[in-house]
């Protein structure tokens, strides 16, 4: 018999543990539980290791809300704004699909939510499911997501669709957007984006902080918004990165040695 390793990643403890008791009483499955984002991908790298990688992640939509866990660091990539020992639900999915893209993610959710549905769609999830479905609806989805399925509840497919209608729209134009920019004034908005102030920009270009100040006023104006917050939104939403600041990081350090 083929057996399905499934993990449980919920900070509620007798959710989590209710839910993995149910579904280990099935004969093709076996589940372990994990109460953060941090212990979840610490899990997953003990899996690998030991050559058992998971083959569903079950995550709760809230996970980790308005929790640190101090000292923790995501062991796979996650999403970009995500601080150590801070890892949310839709932050996790996008980690997993980045480091392991064969496990498949599947979202529980409290209540039905179109837009953070359609974020956890964009990031990788498989599917999103109301944590008071039947543990046969539960089991059909997490079969069904192993075949490549997406599962979604059908009073929430038009809500999803607009929202990902929606998204696409906006990264177009603010592709268009950014690509209306100078190569120069693309490099200032990837320092932007990496939160350096004009003076720093300055001194990583080697520009004046005069010249920095007219790029960035340049930025803004073709761009069509008031702010850097602003322009820095505009500029992710379009995949626009930051600069590497690490190489620096190793430069100096390199320097002060």
């Amino acid at each position: 018999m083929v057996r399905i390793r499934v993990l449980v990643v919920d900070d509620h403890r007798i959710f989590a543990e209710s839910l993995a008791a149910a579904l280990a009483a099935e004969p093709d499955v076996d589940v372990s539980a994990a109460g953060s984002g941090p212990a979840a991908l610490r899990c997953m790298e003990r899996a690998v290791a030991e050559g058992r990688r998971f083959d569903v992640l079950l995550v709760d939509a809230d996970l980790g809300t308005g929790v640190v866990v101090p000292g923790a660091r995501a062991a796979v990539p996650v999403r970009e704004g995500a601080e150590d020992g801070y890892v949310d639900g839709i932050s996790l999915v996008a980690g997993v699909r980045s480091g392991q893209p064969a496990v498949r993610t599947v979202v529980l959710a409290e209540k039905d939510d179109p837009r953070r549905a359609a974020l956890a769609l964009q990031a990788g999830a498989c599917g999103w499911v109301a944590k008071d479905c039947s543990l046969s609806r539960l089991l059909t989805v997490i079969r069904g997501v192993l075949k490549d399925e997406t599962h979604l509840p059908p009073a929430l497919l038009t809500g999803v669709l607009r929202e990902l209608t929606a998204a696409r729209k906006h990264r177009t134009e603010s592709e268009r957007l950014v690509e209306s920019l100078t190569p120069r004034e693309r490099e200032v908005l990837r320092c932007m984006v990496a939160g350096l102030g004009r003076k720093a920009v300055a001194e990583r270009l080697f520009l004046s902080p005069h010249t920095v100040r007219t790029h960035m006023q340049n930025v803004l104006g073709k761009l069509g918004v008031h702010s850097t917050l602003a322009a820095v939104a505009l500029a992710r939403r379009a995949g626009v990165g930051p600069v590497d600041l690490a190489g620096d990081v190793v430069e100096r350090g390199g320097q002060l040695a």
